[in-house]
């Protein structure tokens, strides 16, 4: 599990750009994505649980803590 919660990213939805499948204010998860990366996207987990992508710019990387990430990463 530690490995998973090392290359596991967070960030903080802070755009209200008509993206109805998430909500501002919020955190989600970011699943590695070089090619999306490269075009300004990232991968994100949603509310139902499967991952789209969205501008990054719609995104701030946060570092949560230790207990935080397993509970996100348990939820899946």
């Amino acid at each position: 599990m530690e490995k998973t919660l090392l290359e596991t990213q967070f960030a903080l939805y802070i755009e209200n750009s008509g993206c109805e499948d998430i909500e501002k204010r919020k955190f989600y998860q970011i699943l590695p994505d070089e090619e999306a990366a490269r075009d300004g996207y990232l991968r994100v987990v949603d509310e139902s649980q499967e991952d789209y992508l969205y501008p990054e710019s719609y995104f701030i990387f946060v570092e949560l803590p230790p207990k935080v990430q397993e509970a996100f990463v348990a939820a899946d």
